[in-house]
This record gives C-alpha cells, sequence and structure tokens, in this order.
C-alpha cells in the first residue's frame, strides 16, 4: 500500500523535475524569520532560481482591500494568507517570464495536514472532516490561491488534487490517513523515506503556516494585522455588528473590518461566504493556527 502511494507521489514529483528551468520564491517581511536556511536548502536541491520577496507590514496592510476584492470573500484565515500570495504573485509578474504556478494546495484537506487531525477522537472523524473540507476547497484554501494568483495572469497547478491521486488515496482505510507519532501527513512523509527526492532535514519537519510564517516568531502575521485593526474598529462597531453585518455575524474586529471592506465591493452579497473557516475539535476562538497549543509550545522551545 506504502508503495502504491510511493509511486504515484513520485510521479507528479518527477513531472515538476524534468522542466528544464525551475523558479521558487518565498515571501518574508522580517530579517528574523525562521526559514530563511530552509528555503535555500530545498532551492539547492531541487536546483531552482530563487527568489525571496521582502515586504514590510505596512505593505502587507495596504494589500488588503486588493486581497479582499480579487477573493470575494471576507474569510478572517483566508484573507490571512492570501495577503502574502498576493505580493509574490505581484512579484513574479513583474520580475520573470514565469506564468504557471505549482502549489501543494489541496494536500491539508486530502491528507489530513491540518494541526487539528490530531485531535480527532477516530479515524472515521477525520476521514468525514477531509472529505468536508475537499467539497469545500472553492470557498477556503484554493479559493485563495487561484484568485490571488490569476489577479496577476498566473496560473495555478495543484498536483495534490489530480483526480486519479486523491480518488486513489482517499480510497485507502481511514487508519492510514491518519497522523501517527505526532506528525501529520505521515503517510505522504513516509513514503519519501528511502527516497533522495527530499531532503532528511526537511522530510519530518512539523507544518508550518505560510500566512504567519511570512513573519517573524516573535511577531506573528495574524498579530500585526489585529494590532492594526485594533485602531480601525471601535468597541461600539462591534457591538452594533449584528445589525450591519446579520449574515456570519463577524465576533472580532478583525472580522468586522474585512466585512466592512467585502460590502464596499459587494453589497449585499454576504452570504458568497456559508461560513467561517475554523479548526475543528478544540476550543478555538481565533482561526490562526499560531493560537494553537502545538505552536504555541514550537515557539518557545
Amino acid at each position: 500500500m506504502v508503495e502504491s502511494v510511493r509511486i504515484g507521489v513520485n510521479k507528479y514529483m518527477k513531472m515538476i523535475a524534468h522542466q528544464q528551468h525551475i523558479n521558487s520564491e518565498s515571501g518574508m517581511t522580517a530579517k528574523d524569520v525562521k526559514q530563511p536556511q530552509i528555503f535555500h536548502m530545498v532551492a539547492n536541491h531541487i536546483g531552482s532560481e530563487h527568489h525571496e520577496v521582502i515586504f514590510n507590514s505596512e505593505g502587507g496592510i495596504q494589500a488588503l482591500e486588493e486581497v479582499i476584492f480579487s477573493l470575494e470573500t471576507y474569510d478572517i484565515t483566508i484573507v490571512h494568507a492570501s495577503v502574502g500570495m498576493c505580493l509574490i504573485s505581484k512579484y513574479v509578474r513583474k520580475n520573470t517570464d514565469s506564468m504557471v504556478i505549482f502549489s501543494g494546495e489541496g494536500s491539508d484537506e486530502l491528507i489530513q495536514g491540518y494541526i487539528y487531525f490530531h485531535k480527532a477522537s477516530s479515524p472515521e472523524r477525520a476521514e468525514e472532516k477531509s472529505e468536508r473540507l475537499l467539497r469545500e476547497l472553492y470557498l477556503f484554501d484554493v479559493l485563495h490561491e487561484d484568485r490571488t494568483t490569476a489577479a496577476h495572469g498566473l496560473e495555478l497547478r495543484v498536483p495534490f488534487l489530480d483526480h486519479q491521486f486523491s480518488s486513489y488515496y482517499l480510497s485507502l482505510t481511514p487508519e492510514m490517513r491518519i497522523p501517527k507519532n505526532v506528525i501529520e501527513k505521515h503517510l505522504l512523509r513516509e513514503t519519501f523515506e528511502d527516497s533522495s527526492q527530499i531532503l532528511k532535514e526537511i522530510l519530518w519537519q512539523p507544518k508550518e503556516v505560510f500566512s504567519d510564517r511570512i513573519t517573524s516568531v516573535k511577531n506573528s502575521w495574524f498579530k500585526i494585522l489585529q494590532e492594526y485593526i485594533e485602531h480601525q474598529v471601535d468597541d461600539a462597531m462591534i457591538a452594533n455588528a449584528a445589525q450591519k453585518f446579520p449574515f456570519n455575524i463577524p465576533k472580532s474586529k478583525e472580522g468586522y473590518y474585512y466585512h466592512q471592506i467585502f460590502e464596499c465591493h459587494y453589497p449585499n452579497q454576504a452570504d458568497w461566504l456559508s461560513h467561517y473557516w475554523m479548526p475543528e475539535w478544540i476550543n478555538a476562538t481565533d482561526p490562526s493556527a499560531h493560537t494553537l497549543t502545538h505552536y504555541k509550545s514550537a515557539a518557545n522551545a
């Protein structure tokens, strides 16, 4: 079974590796970001021409309205993730001749990569959640990459959502697909254990969150946004939120701010978003993964 998965996944890795020229991009806003050395290791390993896109907090905040207009949504976690993608896409369009972008989107939904999958009460519950997430890709994660790249004339490719691969992966037993040994995407990682295609230093790295790791570990992107929005939305506005936005009533100032921008561009269309994205099986009040115990422990290590 594992060998069959290895063959399937390797097919897509080789498809990418066989391109004559590969560009790779990463985005960050601070010099103390944890990831640059990892980016360089991977770029050297696969032989890509690597670009780092440096932007500051002000640039990210100024992009919010453009991002929400492109997304046609006000979901908090999708807006978080889309700012970095928007700025990287803008850079790619302006500074390279690349038009087709490979993305790992869809893997968290298909292969149970979200940290909260560790909390599922059974493999069957995890399977149900995974399939629901796949049905909702058009509302959330694939939406944000599709819209932010398309807005800059780029074409997105998502190999993990290839219909043959995803159908095969979903045919595996629920027990095979759940996280194991406190490692998400365990089966996928295990298939590359004896392969040189992925560096061993990378293979078993814990999941990182793109939308938060574009900034420093000490001052995460969601905190920067919340601190800015604190001065844009007052308590009286939140108290009146149910009257102003009766569908998907915002519970936070950040949610109110994004909903307000959305309404300016798409009045009376709030029902385009059926519900907010939130982690499952935990008592979460904020969609950012860095509010979860898993990441708090890692940051303090």
